[in-house]
């Protein structure tokens, strides 16, 4: 049984290896692409003003990857303890903040046992924190290209609104910082994977995003998944497997050697 790992392209060719380790025959086909923003003036004036937040939450590790690519020089308000709060849903994210220089005792993520890596959970360790007034900064990315055209624009990015929610009942300002965009791949591309990796029906997609499998859909049209076979490391992505008519769905705890593990069981 091959596995299809459907995550961006650094992050897919990654797991393939780590999954290898493990006995595990697996292939990258990112059904997401990650990008620079063409017009990253909101990111650089986030900076200028860090030290005015007591939280900065970012939803994934290319958000942390993109925002600290544009880093200026002096942002005293990230050296002084009193500084942010940095926020993450799951063990990557917080990899790549502490490789930015984060003090990982100045970072709040779920724990790496939890049985989900998403934003309940890690509202689950911060909410008591959060008062009236509190100034949090939610750095994400979008479905399009943030450009000059968009100045002075709220642009909020896309993702789901839940912990932003969360954080306006508490009493919370709320801040949305477009760090990157996620795009699509080509049809074209997409058929063009499968065919030389010569997939099958008994193949086992591995989705950790229900916009993978939106693309797949988008690139693959009325083709039928009823016969084949999904691994999905959340309810809400099971879920979109079940609509998008995959015949088979399981979920998985998030980890690596939980996938690994869940894998292994199917075979």
């Amino acid at each position: 049984m091959r596995v299809i790992v459907t995550r961006p392209d650094g992050d897919a060719r990654r797991w393939v290896r780590l999954l290898a380790q493990s006995g595990v025959d697996a292939f990258a086909l990112p059904l997401i692409q990650i990008r620079p923003v063409s017009d990253a003036t909101d990111v650089q004036i986030a900076w200028q003003v860090i030290g005015e937040f007591q939280s900065i939450m970012f939803v994934s590790a290319a958000a942390v990857d993109h925002f600290y690519a544009l880093r200026g020089q002096g942002n005293a308000g990230l050296a002084s303890d009193a500084g942010p709060r940095f926020w993450a849903t799951g063990p990557g994210t917080v990899a790549a903040l502490v490789r930015q220089g984060v003090d990982p005792a100045r970072i709040d993520a779920p724990e790496p046992d939890s049985g989900q890596f998403d934003s309940e959970t890690l509202w689950q360790r911060v909410a008591d924190r959060v008062r009236p007034g509190w100034r949090a900064m939610l750095v994400r990315g979008s479905g399009h290209d943030v450009t000059g055209a968009d100045a002075g624009c709220d642009v909020r990015g896309q993702g789901r609104g839940w912990l932003a929610a969360q954080l306006t009942e508490a009493g919370a300002q709320v801040r949305f910082v477009v760090a990157y965009w996620r795009a699509a791949p080509a049809p074209d591309v997409v058929r063009q994977v499968l065919a030389e990796q010569d997939v099958r029906d008994d193949a086992l997609w591995l989705f950790t995003s229900s916009e993978a499998i939106g693309n797949l859909k988008t690139a693959l049209p009325g083709h039928d998944w009823s016969r084949t076979r999904a691994l999905a490391t959340h309810p809400r992505i099971a879920a979109a497997a079940r609509e998008a008519g995959f015949g088979v769905v399981c979920a998985s705890r998030p980890g690596l050697p939980d996938i690994a593990a869940s894998i292994k069981s199917l075979q």
